[in-house]
């Protein structure tokens, strides 16, 4: 399925070839580098916030065995319907010795808490769909930030966790997340989004217009991949919102880019990340063989 929507997303360059090459040559190798960086920064963040919530339930792994399991699990994303992941996650990690209704858990609550942040910091981008302006998109931020502690409060989380299994049929959490995970976990997910933002934006300000707001189209780019991306994850049925988001960052780009340019970063984008989630997978899986996923358990 990896191959598949690697291919698609190929075909897709390919066809629009006359559109986005200008484009593409635009980009200086300085700014590929930076945003190669960024992207692959990104799945990392997100791997230290699952692993936290892992340990705070009993199950600490190291670094590079949280990785493995992780990162391996991750291209389970590109199967239609986002459990897959977790299942490729369950498996690995019971060679750890962690259970696997734990695993599973904290998968699904990663999956939660990806979109409750990704939506948290992607409502301020909604304003540069209407050309609003940068002040009602950084007011728009703030309250966005508010709501967000709101629902991370650790009482009001956990309930929302153990409600959200009882409909699922699962059994509870050994005990409530402590403050501290649910904190940890929220930082490194923003963070995740954020890497991922900048990788957009650092590709997207060299496409600007002469006399264009980079700094805004920054902001538009953080916030606007956040939102787009998690429009995707609610796609259940398309591998990791596959067109949703290239469609959505189009539309938000549109107006700070032209549309050839807005296509473009898009689309690198996605291929962008695919090719990042190819090598921390394939890193991860080398790891796992190496060590047959056996290394000391450690905090």
């Amino acid at each position: 399925m990896l191959l598949l929507i690697t291919i698609t997303v190929a075909l897709v360059l390919w066809r629009n070839w006359g559109t986005v090459a200008p484009q593409i040559s635009a980009v200086s190798w300085p700014a590929w580098l930076g945003a190669a960086t960024a992207a692959l920064a990104s799945p990392l963040m997100a791997m230290l916030g699952w692993r936290r919530v892992l340990a705070d339930l009993g199950s600490p792994l190291t670094r590079a065995n949280a990785a493995s399991v992780f990162m391996v699990g991750q291209l389970g994303k590109y199967v239609p319907g986002s459990i897959w992941a977790v299942l490729v996650q369950t498996e690995i990690a019971r060679r750890l010795g962690v259970p696997r209704q734990r695993t599973a858990v904290v998968g699904l609550i990663t999956i939660a808490m990806a979109l409750l942040t990704g939506v948290g910091l992607g409502v301020p981008a909604v304003p540069a769909l209407a050309d609003l302006g940068e002040r009602t998109t950084l007011s728009l931020l703030g309250v966005s930030a508010v709501g967000l502690l709101v629902v991370l409060y650790p009482p009001v989380l956990n309930r929302l966790i153990d409600t959200g299994l009882r409909i699922i049929r699962r059994g509870p959490l050994a005990h409530p997340l402590s403050g501290a995970a649910i904190i940890q976990m929220a930082f490194w997910l923003v963070l995740s989004w954020v890497m991922t933002g900048i990788a957009m934006w650092l590709l997207a300000r060299e496409l600007v217009e002469p006399g264009g707001d980079t700094a805004y189209l920054g902001l538009v780019c953080v916030t606007g991949f956040a939102l787009a991306s998690s429009l995707g994850m609610l796609s259940i049925i398309i591998p990791a919102g596959a067109g949703v988001r290239e469609a959505f960052l189009v539309v938000l780009l549109v107006g700070m880019l032209t549309a050839p340019a807005a296509a473009a970063v898009a689309i690198l984008v996605r291929f962008l990340t695919v090719v990042v989630d190819v090598v921390w997978a394939l890193s991860g899986w080398l790891w796992g063989r190496a060590h047959r996923l056996t290394g000391p358990v450690e905090g």
